[in-house]
């Protein structure tokens, strides 16, 4: 496969999905205080970009007190979707929903007419109860399916392209945002596999994600809807001892000099704590540049190495062109940012694990006997305490005042 092309593709479709990378926060689809429901089938039902999804906003918006819901049922099309909705998706009364639907629907063959009559017809039907009720939606077309892993699947690839090509049309018309994850995702996995990397995104059967295609998917879509991708930036001139700019932090106590510097920086919002099991796919998502930015500029240093140390631990060593350049910390594989951010994922996939039994418990099958007012209670109880662990989350969550130190590296 020829290299030129597919990066072009792959630069295009990250334009086509969202047109900003680092937009204002007012451009962001999600908003303070939202009550958020994952709708889709079993890649939603995965918890895994959902998941993502959820840690980036609960680390980047600390103050922002959101609900998550998932809605994911393995095996469900559009059609369910649409028929559960009123049951499933405004009976928890959210403010926003992200519709993902359609990997089923094609049926993994051939173009078929009645599937997607039907496909179109059900997503519609979505859109608009969601208008009536006063629901901000974003729709988003479903991951490509990896070949690579999957090579009977090749014809599905171009199904999927015919069956999803009505979801733009579909947005402008009830003027929501559309997320083209299947175009993103095609192009990364087309540009994967003319690398001949290792990275498998999809590893269950070409659908379902691995945590990798959950990073991709969760990027995809967070990019998509215009998330903001600083955290927060900080340049310290080192030879005059001083701040130079911040965004999104403060730093004082600035001391050293052009050996090396010290500072104490308190930001307003942690970094995405990357994972292991993301990193190999990080050169296919710009190294999350345009999503997990947290900038560290120093000018004035002399040349050569310098170790970086957080709180006594070190991090990293950066030369002193690229310090003057400005690098990227929020990919850290540890120190105290890192751990912080570890200790709220962690919380958030145990308070997952209850809404999960939740949904499949309660929602989906209701109370003993069919009572409504015992299903209704327990409903309440369930959730009294994931509200509680999502209180437990934000503490987590609150950035603190760290000390950063540059010194030359042994």
């Amino acid at each position: 496969m020829n290299r030129l092309p597919v990066r072009m593709a792959l630069v295009l479709a990250f334009a086509a999905a969202a047109s900003a990378t680092a937009a204002d926060r007012d451009d962001f689809f999600f908003k303070k205080g939202d009550r958020i429901v994952f709708l889709g089938d079993s890649i939603t039902e995965q918890y895994q970009y959902s998941t993502d999804v959820e840690l980036y906003l609960t680390t980047r918006f600390p103050d922002w007190d959101l609900t998550f819901i998932n809605a994911g049922i393995g095996g469900d099309t559009a059609t369910g979707g649409a028929n559960r909705f009123a049951n499933h998706v405004l009976a928890e009364k959210p403010t926003a929903v992200t519709i993902d639907f359609g990997m089923n629907d094609g049926g993994y063959g051939g173009f078929d007419k009645g599937r997607f009559e039907g496909y179109v017809k059900n997503t519609e039907a979505m859109l608009k109860a969601a208008k009536e009720a006063g629901v901000r939606v974003a729709l988003i077309s479903p991951n490509a399916v990896e070949v690579r892993t999957a090579p009977n699947l090749k014809t599905y690839l171009e199904t999927q392209k015919q069956f999803y090509a009505p979801l733009k049309d579909l947005a402008e018309k009830y003027q929501v945002p559309f997320v083209d994850q299947y175009a993103v995702t095609r192009a990364v996995m087309e540009k994967i596999a003319a690398d001949n990397s290792p990275v498998k995104a999809f590893p269950g059967g070409g659908v379902h994600t691995g945590p990798a295609g959950g990073l991709l998917m969760a990027h995809t879509i967070l990019v998509g809807l215009h998330a903001p991708a600083v955290v927060s930036d900080l340049d310290v001139d080192a030879a005059a001892k001083k701040v130079a700019k911040e965004t999104g932090c403060k730093a004082d106590k600035v001391e050293g000099g052009p050996e090396g510097v010290s500072f104490a920086r308190t930001d307003e919002a942690l970094p995405l704590p990357v994972q292991k099991d993301w990193r190999d796919i990080l050169p296919y998502v710009d190294q999350l540049k345009d999503f997990n930015y947290y900038g560290l500029k120093v000018a004035g240093l002399k040349e050569g190495k310098y170790a970086l140390t957080i709180d006594g631990k070190e991090v990293g060593t950066y030369s002193a062109a690229d310090l003057a350049g400005g690098v990227n910390l929020g990919n850290l594989e540890s120190g105290p940012l890192f751990e912080q951010g570890q200790q709220v994922f962690k919380a958030i996939n145990q308070k997952n694990d209850l809404l999960h039994h939740r949904f499949r418990d309660v929602v989906m099958k209701g109370a003993p006997g069919g009572d409504e007012a015992k299903k209704q209670e327990e409903l309440k109880k369930r959730m009294d305490e994931i509200d509680a662990r999502q209180a437990a989350i934000y503490k987590l969550s609150q950035p603190k005042t760290h000390q950063f130190e540059l010194k030359a590296a042994k």
